[in-house]
């Protein structure tokens, strides 16, 4: 059984895990000398864009300006680089709105110059798909060109929908378990999953059993990033006990439902895990040696310092409840954070008053610690 050693700050545990793809090794207190490592910091964030309706997901283009997706109204928006008033683009068709479902993560295709292609995560009224769109040569339309991938059980609440490209150039997507948790576990349900396809649809060569499943035994993936290294990282949302950051690994189990962080003994060991009252993890970036992750019911950006796949200190937070729930997290062309707030979207838990000026767009320099 996976020892649950507590740490004492923040209601967080930190947790070493091992390298190999196999068992994973059992979880340790990490030494005090950790604390003290030099970790990246933030300066003041400066507000981009607000006035955005319920937003969830962005992606950069090769000019410096994001695309970014509002869940509820199914439409895309452009955002100046410097910031400004961001412009509609178009609406995506076929948009079925749930508590957590509607139009969700959104990321621009390497080529876009050239082939003008934004793969999103769709709820629709009987399944999730991945669709391909393709947005006008004016900003001024958007079509949805193919579906890579449907048969992703919807519901209510739990789809996860974060959607990335990897370091190999293959869609990463984060699924939930359609609040049904024996699908994380089920090999032949795409929910409570990790997939990553090809952006033509097709299953990658290397992927485990010639299936979309990457890995399994997930709750709800809504942060999916790639350290330097490559190392792919995941933040996941727990149920009552534990939040989780993990290590994704081919072919893996991560638990769910039979563990939730370390309570129980099944599944891969996270490389830290916060309590959802501090957290409810969304967004996930890497950038100057830490994961940022956006928290929805703790209101706040959590920053956690890793190499290789390993947690290198405990979680810091920042911005606690500042800007209220913070959906998304990415890295700009200049190395600098934006942070996507969601404090609009009352539907689902955890909700606060919206500011005046919510939803909107912050843009944070990461600034690299001393040598």
């Amino acid at each position: 059984m996976r020892p649950a050693t507590l740490a004492a700050a923040v209601g967080v545990i930190l947790m070493g895990c091992t390298n190999a793809p196999a068992e994973p090794s059992a979880p340790t207190e990490r030494p005090a000398t950790a604390v003290a490592t030099a970790v990246a910091t933030l300066a003041e964030p400066e507000e981009l864009t607000a006035g955005l309706e319920a937003p969830w997901g962005l992606t950069f283009l090769p000019d410096g300006t994001a695309l970014v997706s509002e869940r509820i109204s199914g439409r895309i928006l452009r955002v100046p680089a410097d910031g400004g008033d961001a412009r509609t683009v178009g609406v995506v068709p076929d948009v079925d709105v749930s508590s957590e479902g509607g139009l969700l993560g959104i990321v621009a295709s390497p080529g876009f110059d050239e082939d003008r292609t934004v793969y999103a995560s769709v709820s629709g009224a009987d399944e999730n798909r991945i669709v391909a769109l393709t947005i006008a040569d004016d900003f001024g339309s958007l079509a949805v060109e193919r579906v890579l991938l449907d048969g992703i059980r919807t519901a209510d609440r739990h789809h996860g929908g974060r959607i990335v490209i990897g370091p190999n150039g293959h869609l990463w997507i984060g699924t939930g378990d359609a609040f049904e948790p024996e699908n994380a576990a089920a090999a032949d349900s795409l929910n409570g999953k990790i997939l990553r396809i090809a952006t033509d649809g097709s299953v990658p060569a290397d992927n485990p059993e010639d299936s979309p499943i990457f890995s399994g035994g997930h709750r709800n993936v809504q942060g999916i990033a790639f350290g330097p290294d490559g190392t792919a990282y995941a933040s996941e949302l727990g149920h009552r006990t534990w939040d989780e950051v993990n290590v994704l690994r081919p072919g893996q189990d991560y638990g769910w439902p039979e563990t939730e962080g370390v309570a129980g003994d099944t599944g891969v060991a996270p490389i830290a895990t916060l309590h959802p009252d501090d957290a409810s993890p969304s967004g996930l970036a890497h950038a100057a040696g830490s994961l940022w992750i956006g928290a929805l019911g703790g209101q706040r950006l959590w920053q956690l310092p890793v190499d290789d796949g390993t947690a290198t200190a405990e979680p810091i937070d920042h911005l606690v409840g500042t800007y209220g729930r913070i959906r998304t997290v990415e890295v700009a062309p200049d190395g600098a954070l934006w942070l996507v707030t969601s404090n609009t979207d009352r539907a689902t838990w955890g909700g606060t008053d919206p500011r005046p000026g919510d939803d909107r767009i912050l843009r944070v320099e990461v600034l690299e610690p001393a040598s």
